[in-house]
């Protein structure tokens, strides 16, 4: 047979569980600080003027107007209608784009570690934070620039094939005023 110890209960001091509950709320936030703290910074993107309709992906292509300057003002890049895939940008530039809408003006900050980090690039110091002031014309997936890029490559070939003068294709003379 087995014996049973028991163990006698002892009454809760006064103001223990006010001391108890301190603990736990204690804690719970050094659990939260050290999960935030683990974290990487967030992009800050401010709306200057709303867009509208749905936000680019990662895989996509934006067209934008744009202008970069460090935290000292000074301007290290801008460009007009500038078209670029988002997967070849720095991530907070990614991550940026992506909260933004077609037909929007945007402000963002971006950390240096989701900028260009601890390397120096061009006229940006290593270690920078960046500000960028960016216009969202508008995005494309890329499936929509492949077939965009096989339209054109048809046009082409058809222009040049007219431009031999191919079978069926009326001369050149033809096309011009009497």
């Amino acid at each position: 047979m087995t014996e049973i110890t028991r163990v006698p209960l002892l009454p809760i001091a006064k103001g223990s569980m006010s001391r108890l509950w301190l603990g736990v709320a204690a804690a719970v936030l050094g659990g939260a600080a050290l999960a935030c703290a683990g974290q990487p910074p967030l992009v800050d993107v401010r709306t200057i003027a709303p867009g509208a309709g749905p936000s680019p992906a990662g895989d996509d292509f934006v067209m934008i107007n744009y202008t970069g300057k460090l935290a000292n003002g000074v301007v290290f890049d801008s460009a007009n209608r500038a078209i670029l895939p988002l997967q070849r940008v720095v991530p907070g530039f990614t991550k940026a784009l992506e909260q933004m809408q077609a037909g929007g003006k945007y402000l963002v900050k971006i950390p240096a570690k989701l900028a260009y980090g601890d390397k120096a690039v061009g006229q940006i110091p290593a270690n920078s934070d960046l500000t960028f002031t960016i216009e969202l014309i508008d995005f494309k997936t890329a499936a929509e620039i492949e077939q965009q890029q096989r339209m054109m490559e048809q046009l082409r070939a058809m222009q040049a094939a007219h431009a031999a003068g191919a079978p069926g294709a009326a001369p050149a003379e033809a096309n011009l005023p009497h």
